[in-house]
C-alpha cells in the first residue's frame, strides 16, 4: 500500500476528524441562538467563529476543563487499543501521548486550555463547513451521473452543469479525496497542538521526573535485596554440599543439610517479600531482617566452614531502621563475597555502634598473595551504593594481605 494511503487504513484518522467536529457544538449552538439562517456570510463567521469565543474562554479557565480535554484528547486523537495501527507507529504515541489528564494548577495552563479550546472551535467550525460542502458536492455528482438533474453539480464546477454525465462520474471521488486528505492533515496538526496546548507544565514535568527516578530508585533497590539475599542462599547452599560431599562425614552432611534448609527457608521469605512489593496487593509485606539478626549470618557463614572471630560493639539492636536494615545487607554481602571467592578462611568481622557512628569491618585471608580476587562485580558496588545513599562510605580491596570491607554510617 502507498505510503499516502496508510492514514486512511487508521481507526484513529477518523476519530481525529470526530474530534474536530465536536469543537464546532458551540458554534453551533451560539448559531443558533443568534439565527443565521439565509444570513450573509458576515453573519455566519459572526456566529459560527465569533460569537462563541468569550464562552470557550471562559470554559478554559475552569481548571477542570483541563482534565476532560485531555482525556478526550488521549482517547481521540492519538492511537490505541481501539486503532488498527495500535502495534504499528501509533503505539508509541499512545504509551507516551504527552498530553497532561490533570487540572489547570496555574494561570499558564489556564491560558493554554482556553488557547486549545478556541482553536477547536474555530477548526471544528472550518472543518464542518468543509465536509459538508464537500459531501454535498460528491451526491450532486452522483446525482449528475445517474442523469437526474435534480441536483445542480456545478457546486463548485460552473462548467459542468450541462456537461456530459461521464465527466461527472470521472469526478466523483475527487471531492472525498479532498475532505480525507483535509482530514488527515487537520488531524495531524490538532494531535500537535495538544502536545503543545495540553501537556504538562514544567512543575508538573518535574514532578513526573521525581517520580519516574522514585521508581527506578526503588526497582534498584528490590534488585540489590534479590541479589543480597539470594546471592547469600545459593553462595551457602553449593559451599555446604560440597563440603559435605568432600568430607562424606554423616554428622557434618546433616548440619550441612540444615544450614541450607534455614538459608533457603529465610531467602524464600525475602523472595516473597519482595514479589509481594511488587503485587502491591494491599497485603502487609514481612518486616526486613536487621543487624539484630546479625547472628543468623554468622552462625551461616561458619556452618559453611569458615572460621569466623566476630566482635559486636554497642546498641546494635537500637539503630535506626534504614541503617540497621542496610547494614545487614552489606554484612551479608560482604560474608557472601569470602565463601565465593575465598573459601572456608579466617573471617575477622567488627560490628561498632558508637560516637553516633555505625562501622562494619570484615577482613578474610586471601587464598594466596597472586590469587586474583574476582571481587568487582555487582555486589561490592551494591555494598558502596548503599553506603553513599545513607550519607556513609565504604571501601573495599586488599589491606595488608586481608581482603577487607569496611563501612561507615552515620546513625543520625
Amino acid at each position: 500500500m502507498p505510503p499516502f494511503l496508510r492514514p486512511l487504513t487508521r481507526a484513529v484518522t477518523y476519530t481525529r476528524w470526530l474530534h474536530v467536529l465536536i469543537g464546532a457544538v458551540a458554534g453551533l449552538t451560539c448559531s443558533s441562538v443568534y439565527g443565521v439562517s439565509g444570513a450573509s456570510v458576515v453573519d455566519l463567521v459572526v456566529g459560527f467563529f465569533l460569537l462563541p469565543v468569550p464562552l470557550v474562554v471562559a470554559a478554559g479557565l475552569v481548571p477542570a476543563m483541563r482534565r476532560a480535554e485531555g482525556l478526550q484528547a488521549r482517547l481521540m486523537l492519538f492511537s490505541g487499543p481501539h486503532a488498527r495501527g495500535a502495534t504499528g507507529p501509533g503505539a508509541a504515541e499512545h504509551a507516551d501521548p504527552g498530553v497532561t489528564v490533570m487540572p489547570s494548577a496555574s494561570w499558564n495552563d489556564r491560558g493554554r486550555t482556553a488557547l486549545w479550546l478556541v482553536l477547536r472551535l474555530e477548526a471544528g467550525c472550518a472543518m464542518g463547513f468543509a465536509s459538508t460542502h464537500l459531501i454535498g458536492q460528491t451526491l450532486a455528482l452522483i446525482g449528475a451521473t445517474a442523469q437526474e438533474r435534480t441536483v445542480d453539480p456545478a457546486l463548485f464546477f460552473p462548467a459542468l452543469a450541462d456537461g456530459p454525465w461521464w465527466v461527472d462520474a470521472l469526478l466523483v471521488p475527487a471531492p472525498l479525496m479532498v475532505l480525507l486528505g483535509l482530514v488527515v492533515a487537520v488531524g495531524n496538526l490538532m494531535t500537535t497542538a495538544a502536545r503543545r496546548l495540553l501537556g504538562p507544565s514544567p512543575a508538573q514535568r518535574l514532578a513526573a521526573l521525581e517520580e519516574r527516578t522514585e521508581r527506578l530508585l526503588e526497582r534498584n533497590r528490590i534488585a540489590r535485596e534479590l541479589h543480597d539475599s539470594l546471592g547469600h542462599a545459593l553462595t551457602v547452599a553449593v559451599v555446604q554440599a560440597g563440603a559435605a560431599r568432600a568430607t562424606a562425614d554423616p554428622e557434618f552432611t546433616d548440619r550441612a543439610l540444615e544450614a541450607i534448609e534455614d538459608t533457603g527457608r529465610h531467602a524464600l521469605e525475602d523472595l516473597e517479600r519482595v514479589l509481594r512489593l511488587l503485587r502491591e496487593d494491599g497485603q502487609p509485606a514481612r518486616q526486613r531482617p536487621t543487624l539484630a539478626e546479625a547472628g543468623r549470618l554468622l552462625d551461616s557463614a561458619r556452618t559453611s566452614g569458615a572460621k569466623v572471630d566476630a566482635d559486636v560493639t554497642g546498641p546494635v539492636d537500637q539503630l535506626p531502621g534504614p541503617v540497621s536494615r542496610e547494614g545487614y545487607r552489606m554484612l551479608q554481602e560482604a560474608l557472601t563475597n569470602v565463601l565465593r571467592h575465598a573459601g572456608p578462611v579466617p573471617v575477622r568481622v567488627q560490628v561498632a555502634a558508637v560516637d553516633g557512628l555505625l562501622t562494619l569491618d570484615v577482613r578474610n585471608a586471601l587464598p594466596s598473595p597472586t590469587a586474583p580476587t574476582g571481587r568487582g562485580g555487582s555486589g561490592l558496588r551494591g555494598i558502596r551504593e548503599r553506603a553513599t545513599l545513607l550519607g556513609g562510605r565504604a571501601h573495599t580491596g586488599p589491606h595488608d594481605g586481608d581482603w577487607r570491607v569496611r563501612v561507615e554510617l552515620p546513625l543520625a
